[in-house]
């Protein structure tokens, strides 16, 4: 019997031979960007690993600058204490980077010093900050600097009002700015046992180019409501009544008769002899004459240092302590203006030029302004 399914005539796929096998189909552009890719991303860790060799190599430099900085200013700190003689080491900034080859090369960019409580004369300067530029340094390598020459520098010195009320005011005078160039003084002052009360007036003006002066106005003491020491020798000067002192001695009788028994008081007073005489029998004569307005005017104009000389029984009767005036005639102008003297000179360096350029009264003391020219530190 005839199969009723007839078997294909034509061979098996795998009957076929080898050479007569169709080719694969060409796939050569997508093996070409694999093996790209592949390069690509082979080198890309040996990128990454010089990339952050070149950042450590980098961080490792910046720390050995810095390292090599903070060295330098702990080192020209306490040269600079030793060589200016300072009870403290001064603040030393080196600016401009990379520090190494400025060493290198010998020649700094600018460096900043703060010198903290630096003593003038009477008072202590709260801080002297300067900014040398350009400095060139002596010496045979970066690691033996014997000194340095500094062309230009300028910088600021501040002279607190708070170390002024320390010591000169000892806790008792204050010293604040009252404009420009101008200071209040205000406080007490102990004169033989009596507080008394101070004001006066400081102008500060610059005294050449190396020298703050400062001259002492208004000066005045007060002895409570009873009398104003004004130190000096003119008319308005002396030792003189209050206003309300002068309005309870015309009220008191007592006490203007003690002062109209006084030939001194009288010839200053103005008033004739007869009715001084007139005065010292009747209680309405003494009434009308100390009545008068301008008899308190007057009182006001008598100097008691005058009569302290010639009558020193008459200062009882007017309440005034014999001791504090004698103590108040030696506190001459010039005693009391030393006391309160705020002035001081730059020292001198061993060689350039140190000037002082703007002085002037701030918030918080009195500022100069300082240039320099020519300067070295060192041998």
């Amino acid at each position: 019997m005839r199969s009723p399914h007839p078997i294909p005539t034509h061979p098996h796929p795998y009957d076929v031979p080898y050479e007569e096998l169709p080719p694969p189909p060409t796939t050569h552009r997508r093996t070409g960007r694999r093996r790209r890719r592949g390069r690509f991303f082979s080198g890309l860790p040996f990128a990454l690993k010089t990339v952050a060799s070149l950042l450590v190599l980098a961080a490792f430099l910046t720390l050995a600058d810095r390292w090599a900085v903070l060295y330098a200013e702990h080192r020209a700190a306490d040269t600079l204490k030793d060589r200016l003689r300072l009870t403290a080491a001064p603040e030393v900034e080196i600016d401009g980077f990379p520090f190494l080859p400025q060493l290198v090369g010998k020649r700094l960019d600018s460096v900043k010093v703060t010198v903290p409580d630096v003593a003038a004369d009477r008072v202590t300067l709260a801080a002297v900050s300067a900014t040398a530029h350009d400095i060139r340094l002596d010496g045979d390598g970066p690691t033996s600097v014997r000194g340095a020459r500094v062309p230009r520098l300028d910088g600021d010195v501040l002279l607190s009002f708070a170390d002024m009320n320390r010591e000169l005011g000892a806790s008792q005078v204050s010293f604040t700015g009252a404009g420009r160039d101008r200071v209040a003084v205000r406080g007490t002052l102990p004169v033989a046992g009596h507080d008394l009360r101070l004001r006066a007036d400081v102008r500060v003006a610059r005294d050449g180019e190396r020298g703050v002066d400062t001259r002492i106005g208004g000066m005045r003491l007060d002895i409570g409501e009873l009398a104003t020491y004004r130190p000096g020798a003119r008319a308005s000067q002396g030792l003189h009544l209050t206003r309300a002192s002068a309005t309870a001695l015309a009220r008191e009788t007592r006490k203007a008769r003690a002062v109209l028994a006084v030939p001194s008081v009288v010839r200053a007073l103005g008033v004739p002899d007869a009715t001084v005489r007139e005065a010292q029998r009747s209680d309405t004569a003494l009434s009308r004459l100390t009545g008068r307005p301008e008899f308190v005017r007057q009182a006001m104009r008598l100097n008691l240092l005058d009569l302290a000389l010639a009558h020193p029984e008459l200062l009882d009767r007017l309440g005034l302590d014999p001791a504090l005036l004698d103590a108040l005639s030696r506190l001459t102008r010039p005693v009391l203006a030393d006391r309160l003297s705020l002035g001081f000179r730059l020292p001198e360096p061993p060689s350039g030029e140190l000037r002082l350029r703007d002085v002037r009264v701030a918030k918080d003391g009195i500022r100069v302004r300082v240039e320099g020219s020519g300067l070295a530190v060192g041998p």
